[in-house]
């Protein structure tokens, strides 16, 4: 076999491999005392300038594409998640009864929230952290963003429908005491009027530290870090 045919061979071998292939591994599949090193690096010299190069990967050898292309390969597409149950009544307790902590969410909901209810509402920009209560661990209140009201094409929320509204539309369960809009004894105070006077302004610093707090861990898993206190009354998770 000449050396052409050796190249031939070893570059069929590496391409039609799905995982790195090691030079003990492709000498064997050539002929005996082939020097393999001086074949990969011819080999990878012929493809130097190409879109697809060979290189090292690990213990291994591999065709990848060029770093150089990563640009016009990167395909980004948007993934819609449906929001869970426990998220939607989440949403619809902040958006009525803001400022809110998570604690009065979890005595209104009756169960705690389960990891990642809160990230989710947050990651979709639909609600932010309003201040901290000043009350005894001055725990971190939440209220909807300006996202929230473009996303559901609401004004403001004043705009919010009303509890009379939503049962003429049909929109509340006839099942009594069920979900969180069932709770529901008037229309939230406008957005644009300022906090109840016990609640402290967030400040950039805090709106971040519970951001990435939230990207980590719930935040009753974080209540140290938060100053948060854990709820006493858990009747379960949802």
């Amino acid at each position: 076999m000449d050396r052409f045919q050796q190249l031939r061979v070893l570059e069929a071998l590496l391409f039609s491999s799905a995982t790195p292939i090691d030079e003990k591994t492709l000498a064997a599949r050539l002929p005996e005392g082939v020097e393999i090193s001086g074949l990969i690096e011819e080999l990878q010299g012929r493809y130097a300038n190409r879109g697809v190069q060979l290189g090292r990967v690990g213990k291994g050898w591999a065709f990848r594409t060029a770093a150089d292309l990563a640009p016009y390969l990167r395909v980004e597409s948007e993934v819609k998640r449906r929001p869970s149950r426990a998220a939607v009544e989440t949403l619809a307790i902040i958006a009525y009864h803001q400022p809110i902590t998570r604690a009065e969410i979890e005595e209104m909901r009756g169960v705690t929230l389960s990891r990642g209810t809160l990230e989710t509402l947050l990651e979709a920009g639909w609600v932010r952290p309003r201040g901290r209560r000043r009350t005894p661990g001055r725990p971190v209140t939440w209220g909807t963003s300006e996202k929230f009201l473009d996303h559901f094409g609401i004004e403001s929320l004043d705009a919010l429908p009303g509890i009379e509204e939503l049962k003429a539309a049909g929109l509340l369960d006839r099942r009594p005491g069920f979900g969180p809009l069932n709770t529901i004894d008037e229309k939230p105070a406008s957005d644009e009027a300022e906090a109840d006077q016990n609640e402290e302004a967030a400040t950039d610093e805090e709106i971040l530290a519970v951001a990435e707090a939230l990207s980590d861990e719930e935040l009753g898993a974080s209540a140290e870090v938060l100053e948060l206190p854990v709820p006493a009354r858990r009747h379960g998770t949802e």
